[in-house]
């Protein structure tokens, strides 16, 4: 036989290919355009627009306080209406650490709504509202009393309601005269069309520029509260073509379970955050949305934290005042740890009285997982980011990163402080966010 023939290197006769295949994943990339990168919030108070006033926030937080100082003046009692398995110091320091967020930050995302919790008004009335909020969080943003995100649900854009909610958004933004609102973000419900996310997201970049605020600075939101904004009539994932006409803006979904549930003909009495139906909702948007950068917000709980008795004269009124208080909290701190079990730690809160439950209920789950999560990154990053096996757990730079991203989120809402986590990992966080960086990088 004769010599063997020579190949060329399997990069060169592969090179078309590959050519192909870098071509791929760049459309890839550009048709999952992420949304607004940093901090995210873990829950979104809903508050009618005609009651919104300068100081909210702060407002929200002490009409939270008060509930936690009326119905579980002690931290064994504030676990126990939680359903929380604590000890007697770890459930005092809890309610310390909540106190202090609900004083310090008691809101990190305020929703102004001109939808369900505003209802249908005559025009003049609804100008008159939109333009007094637009003042009042002009005025606020000046004192430096909004909370970290901050943002409007207009009327969704079907119809008339289409063109009243521009005129919302008109007649807000007029009363705005300065710098950027921060976080600021514009939610739009019932989407069902991407046309009416470019209506939305037009209507942003008209704001920006007559308000001279740099692109991209209002965020948007979108609501699923349909099953056709989850899979369109032609069987494909819908909520993907609304995420692109956004056009990188938008930041996060919103779960609307009980219209959604409506819709699929679930009688009112079945209607909850852990219905089957709403559950699959969930894992089908992060399967969808996996990898674009835009989260999931979970619905509300419904059933509100208030007492029978709006002015108890007895300890049986008082008792039943409290009987309601701990089952309605007990219910929504059952629904932020099945959210946050199913990776979404955003959430609806409809009155300050379910913020003592929100608190609660997140910071108690953050803190017990802080000790095994900074274990873990600290190993992989002493080992100089090499996969690495603590015990029977096996680690990547990826699930380190995932690790990292825990442990930030558990400082930026307040569950547990910056020093606390870095000497728990033995680094500080932005050095270990340096190296994993570094060992993803291709």
């Amino acid at each position: 036989m004769g010599a063997a023939m020579a190949l060329p290197p399997l990069t060169e006769a592969l090179q078309p290919l590959l050519e192909s295949l870098d071509e791929a994943l760049h459309q890839r990339d550009r048709e999952r355009r992420a949304g607004p990168a940093g901090r995210r919030p873990v829950q979104v108070l809903y508050g009618g627009a005609h009651l919104f006033k300068p100081g909210a926030a702060a407002r929200m937080g002490t009409l939270a306080r008060a509930a936690l100082e009326t119905y579980a003046p002690d931290g064994p009692t504030y676990a126990h209406a939680l359903g929380l398995s604590l000890s007697p110091t770890q459930a005092t320091e809890l309610r310390k650490r909540v106190i202090a967020k609900l004083t310090t930050e008691p809101v990190e995302d305020f929703r102004i709504d001109f939808e369900d919790g505003y209802g249908v008004r005559p025009d003049e009335e609804e100008d008159a509202h939109a333009q007094a909020a637009g003042i009042a969080l002009e005025q606020s943003r000046r004192e430096g009393s909004l909370p970290p995100f901050i943002g409007v649900r207009l009327k969704p854009f079907t119809g008339q309601s289409a063109r009243r909610a521009l005129r919302t958004l008109e007649r807000l933004g007029a009363g705005l005269t300065g710098e950027p609102v921060p976080g600021f973000a514009l939610t739009s419900p019932k989407v069902v069309l991407p046309i009416q996310v470019e209506v939305l997201r037009r209507s942003a970049e008209a704001l920006e520029h007559r308000l001279g605020w740099p692109t991209g600075a209002i965020a948007l939101e979108l609501m699923v509260e349909t099953p056709s904004a989850l899979i369109s009539l032609d069987g494909k994932f819908g909520i993907l073509a609304l995420v692109e006409a956004a056009g990188g803006r938008c930041r996060s979904v919103h779960v609307g379970p009980y219209d959604l549930t409506s819709a699929l003909g679930i009688s009112a009495a079945n209607q909850w955050l852990g219905h089957p139906s709403v559950e699959l909702v969930r894992r089908l948007l992060q399967l969808a949305l996996s990898g674009t950068g835009v989260t999931i917000a979970d619905g509300p709980t419904t059933l509100l934290p208030v007492g029978p008795h709006k002015e108890p004269r007895n300890d049986s009124e008082r008792a039943a005042n409290r009987e309601a208080v701990f089952r309605a909290w007990s219910r929504s701190a059952d629904d932020i740890r099945r959210a946050y079990r199913d990776g979404i730690v955003q959430g609806w809160d409809l009155h300050p009285a379910q913020l003592p439950a929100r608190y609660g209920a997140l910071f108690a789950t953050l803190r017990e997982e802080i000790p095994a999560a900074a274990a873990r990154l600290r190993k992989f990053l002493d080992q100089a980011a090499q996969a690495t096996r603590l015990g029977a757990e096996f680690d990547d730079a990826a699930t380190a990163r995932g690790l990292l991203n825990g442990l930030r989120r558990a400082v930026d809402c307040g569950a547990a402080t910056l020093g606390e986590v870095e000497t728990a990992v033995g680094h500080s966080l932005e050095q270990a966010a340096g190296r994993l960086t570094r060992s993803i990088a291709p």
